[in-house]
């Protein structure tokens, strides 16, 4: 990388919502990736949607209440409130064009494979009969047009509501009216025609408001519709808990219905959208800090994911089955054994997330099993893990569940499984009021001979069976009495806010996980100034706290070698000289979501190597999880799982060059590009094609994984 010099008034730091939205760009670019089947890139196309939707919900909605209370607490590089939303907006508005260009490329490429969805020239006769039969059965009964005029209130608009204004003339009189139609939230975003109708192989979507469009004169009969201009609306989504709340349950299902109400954020219109009617919508919306966004394309690109489902194997990857790990098959699928064996390490989604769930399952039926206890984050809507908890509390065994209220969109969720799993005698627990508990731990205690023995599990991902398919996360599981104590301690923390004190290996947020991470880069410091090897290797979601960075920083100009694997936002500037010249950022972006969190450190040897520390963390490197969160950060000590964790998973993402990108100094990305005659990398592909270390088992050698190479790049 070129190094590039630091102006005197640039900041030394990227800005924090700038650099997410870059990450979205990136996520964006995933959606026009000739490598990619044409559905895959329609799903790319739907996350960034939904991404940009969160981001709007919270991170601007945030910026937006800052300015309107007069706050002008500046970010990480100096800019105010109000400065960092005129650069998001121009952004926004970019982003915006690339989404709409990329639907109508990718649009015109499901229509060459027939899957169409239907504008006003697409439409056969037999599927206008069948559209126009389900409109008038299926629809129209639900939806309710309203006048908007003095004698009817303007109607509420939810939370990523969408609508319809129409512009009406009576036929008698040449009354004018402007009348709206919220879309339900119940509705599926797009209608498919029967395989039947279409007759011809050929696959037709509508939206549902084409679909109202096309069939309006049904609802208005007596009027002549003038137009038409289809809205959408978000509303600011987070949700904020006094320290001193009394009640938390009753305060969070209090604060979950004040959201829905939340101040506009944001307004989407059709680009020619009725100037009468655009201008109502500014008005009852009272929308002033929003962004309008006027586009000619679709409205609301996340809902593009339920073209995705569409049943056509040959425009999506091929489709992969995680391994169940040879290593626990072995022991005739007895995890306890297994664990008790050797110290096990599960990479997600490469290797079954089923292993988990058998761990609490086999926790549940075992006579011996006297205790479990679990931290709960996100576990989404069918959780396996929340029923497996409630077979063991019926089956009479202690179990206690730290349910996380605070995790955003999720908290109705957490809400429904806690009264579950209190009706079923699990001692619930909220943890604390100001803090999130974003660890991910579990403990069972078995009593075997005339003791005790405690089993772990430390993840670095939520207990959440579908973002377990495609997010990739280390699952640890572990019988070393050092780490359950500390784990116990852990616990008592968050259930009865007993600090924890001489911890053996553990490093908890926010007690001591800050200073362990400096600490350590410290010594890489203190040995690259003796002349010793030293260097620092993260593989992080996030990127944002100034002190971390600092210190990097610092170990840049001792002359420390500084390798950063950062998916999502990163707000240090590598590159510049006299400040970061030893430090490379990279972002994988794939098939699969890197969500794993690997910290190591060179020890005074050179990279990689046996003798490194190396950690897995549930924490990114956020003021807030250092701060503000109950965070784990877990020394990886046994042969095994260190050589899997350090050689195979991290240095896997740094050797990848076929889903990577580099961050210049300037804080633009661009994609690895393969010197010629080198043979191109793709970590995924790799892991969903090698067994991992740890887990394969004694009737693997040695010799059945291939090694890779920080020297040539490659699998040697």
């Amino acid at each position: 990388m070129q190094m590039a010099e630091l102006a005197h008034d640039e900041s030394p730091y990227f800005n924090r919502e700038l650099s997410w939205l870059q990450f979205n760009q990136r996520v964006l670019a995933e959606a026009c990736n000739p490598a990619y089947p044409l559905l895959e890139r329609l799903r790319f196309l739907s996350i960034s949607g939904s991404n940009l939707d969160e981001f709007m919900m919270i991170r601007v909605a945030g910026l937006v209440g800052q300015v309107q209370r007069g706050m002008a607490i500046p970010s990480i590089d100096g800019r105010s409130p109000s400065q960092q939303l005129a650069a998001i907006r121009e952004k926004l508005a970019e982003l915006s064009a690339i989404q709409q260009t990329i639907w109508r490329s990718v649009q015109e490429g499901l229509a060459g494979a027939d899957i169409h969805i239907a504008d006003e020239q697409r439409v056969s006769p037999a599927a206008h009969k069948w559209l126009k039969t389900y409109f008038l059965n299926e629809i129209l009964p639900i939806i309710t047009p309203q006048a908007l005029d003095p004698a009817h209130p303007f109607p509420f608009v939810q939370n990523e509501g969408m609508g319809l204004l129409f512009t009406l003339t009576r036929n008698t009189g040449g009354e004018q009216l402007i009348e709206m139609v919220l879309i339900p939230s119940a509705l599926p975003r797009f209608v498919r025609v029967p395989d039947a109708v279409s007759g011809d192989g050929s696959v037709l979507y509508i939206s549902i408001a084409r679909l109202i469009q096309r069939y309006a004169e049904a609802l208005f009969p007596g009027f002549t519709i003038q137009g038409d201009g289809l809205f959408r609306v978000l509303r600011d989504s987070d949700i904020e808990i006094e320290e001193e709340a009394e009640d938390l349950v009753r305060t969070f299902r209090s604060a979950i219905q004040r959201r829905r109400r939340g101040q506009v954020i944001q307004l989407e219109i059709e680009e020619d959208f009725d100037p009468a009617a655009e201008q109502l919508l500014l008005e009852q919306l009272g929308i002033n800090e929003a962004a309008v966004i006027k586009t000619d394309g679709m409205i609301g690109i996340d809902g593009l994911a339920e073209i995705v489902r569409e049943d056509r194997p040959d425009l999506k990857f091929d489709a992969y089955s995680p391994r169940f790990p040879e290593r626990i098959r072995e022991h005739d699928g007895d995890a306890f054994s297994a664990i008790r064996e050797k110290d096990i390490i599960i990479h997600h989604p490469y290797e079954s997330f089923e292993v988990v769930v058998d761990f609490i399952r086999q926790a549940a039926a075992d006579p011996d099993v006297v205790a479990i206890k679990q931290t709960l984050y996100r576990a989404g809507s069918q959780s396996a893990v929340v029923g497996a908890l409630i077979e063991a509390a019926e089956a009479g065994k202690s179990v206690t569940a730290v349910v996380e209220l605070k995790a955003r969109f999720d908290e109705e969720q957490n809400l429904k499984w806690a009264s579950k799993l209190e009706r079923a005698g699990v001692q619930v627990i909220y943890g604390f009021t100001d803090w999130k508990t974003h660890a991910k731990v579990a403990m069972v205690v078995r009593r075997e001979g005339d003791g005790f023995r405690s089993y772990c599990h430390f993840g670095t991902g939520n207990y959440h069976p579908v973002t377990a398919k495609v997010y990739t996360d280390l699952s640890f599981f572990t019988a070393d009495p050092k780490l359950a104590r500390d784990a116990a301690k852990m616990f008592n923390f968050v259930t009865g806010y007993v600090e924890p004190h001489a911890l053996e290996r553990i490093h908890i947020a926010p007690i001591d996980l800050r200073e362990e991470i400096y600490s350590r880069i410290d010594t890489e410091i203190a040995n690259a100034q003796a002349g010793k090897p030293a260097a620092v290797w993260f593989k992080c979601n996030q990127l944002t706290d100034e002190g971390v960075i600092d210190r990097l920083y610092a170990a840049s100009n001792a002359g420390v070698q500084v390798e950063l694997v950062v998916r999502g936002i990163c707000c240090l500037r590598p590159g510049i000289a006299g400040l970061s010249e030893n430090i490379r950022v990279k972002s994988v972006i794939g098939r699969f979501l890197e969500h794993s969190r690997i910290y190591a450190f060179a020890n005074g040897h050179a990279m990689p190597s046996a003798h490194a520390a190396v950690f897995i963390a549930s924490a990114d490197m956020m003021s807030r999880n250092l701060d503000r969160r109950v965070e784990a950060l877990i020394p990886i000590l046994n042969r095994t799982v260190h050589d899997q964790v350090l050689q195979q998973v991290l240095l896997a993402n740094m050797l990848d060059t076929e889903q990577s990108w580099w961050l210049h100094p300037d804080g633009s990305y661009s994609r690895f590009t393969v010197e010629e005659g080198r043979k191109p990398f793709n970590c995924h592909r790799y892991f969903m094609t090698n067994p991992s270390l740890s887990g394969r088992g004694g009737a693997l050698e040695a010799g059945a994984v291939p090694k890779l190479s920080l020297r040539r790049g490659a699998a040697a």
